[in-house]
């Protein structure tokens, strides 16, 4: 009996969740993550001295779409895709030669620095999974990305947000390793062994449980009950608690908050 009264609990949030689909709110989501995306990224660009991009540009373009979210989606996806190209061709540059990839590359990357990232953003997804399950939200019922067989599109959708806390990380953990840190492996991929470069057991460990302690750095975003202040997994929390009031009409707007890295 607990267990089914604890299932009603999610359905008040999750109808809204699929009406937002068709009411307009569910466009506005998938906008604003993509303009958090851009601004967290503007954040690590601006931390190393990089060439900012033109969020301004970028928001006009964002907010200027028009339609269903259905027909919307796929230009959406398409600014994103452009803006990320053209940061990760800077960010790729602070790292030092013998780690730096020539481009971003996700499912079965080979390169050290790639797979670091996608190990950092697997954790990202962990601590948003968690976060969302608090929530009451559907995770395979996204905006930005579309509903697919198996996919948690939510959980898709929100780690756009928070990309540039594990970049940032990344970047300051490359700093300290070395290539004899790295393991060499062979895949089979697409018909063909490939070679596959990543952290060893020591290293690995090591890189998560910093990744995971990161997550209580306190950045200078206030919490929405008090406090001047937060943990970054706390902040994640709020936002995912704020976007469920936000789909039950408790709240007039959902803006992800960005931290700064500079201060």
């Amino acid at each position: 009996m607990t267990s089914l009264l604890e299932d009603d609990s999610h359905v008040e949030t999750r109808i809204s969740q699929y009406e937002s689909l068709k009411n307009g709110k569910g466009l506005t989501v998938a906008k604003e993550i993509v303009l958090a995306k851009a601004r967290g990224y503007s954040e690590v660009l601006k931390k190393y001295g990089l060439r900012s991009l033109d969020y301004c540009t970028l928001v006009e373009s964002v907010k200027g779409l028009k339609g269903d979210l259905d027909e919307v989606r796929n230009r959406l996806m398409s600014i994103e895709g452009k803006f990320s190209q053209q940061y990760f061709n800077q960010m790729f540059g602070v790292f030092k030669e013998s780690l730096r990839p020539q481009s971003r590359k996700t499912y079965k990357a080979y390169d050290k620095i790639n797979n670091v990232l996608n190990l950092s953003y697997s954790v990202l997804f962990w601590k948003l999974q968690l976060a969302v399950h608090k929530s009451k939200l559907e995770p395979f019922l996204g905006f930005l990305h579309s509903l697919q067989w198996g996919m948690p599109s939510l959980i898709l959708d929100l780690q756009d947000c928070y990309r540039y806390i594990a970049d940032d990380f990344v970047i300051q953990y490359a700093r300290k390793v070395k290539d004899r840190d790295f393991i060499l492996c062979m895949d089979n991929y697409a018909g063909r062994k490939t070679k596959r470069e990543f952290l060893n057991s020591v290293k690995r460990k090591e890189f998560l449980d910093s990744f995971d302690a990161h997550f209580d750095t306190v950045i200078e975003i206030p919490r929405v009950r008090r406090g001047r202040k937060q943990q970054i997994e706390t902040l994640i929390g709020e936002e995912v608690l704020l976007l469920a009031q936000y789909l039950r009409n408790e709240r007039q707007t959902w803006v992800p908050r960005t931290a700064s890295l500079t201060r």
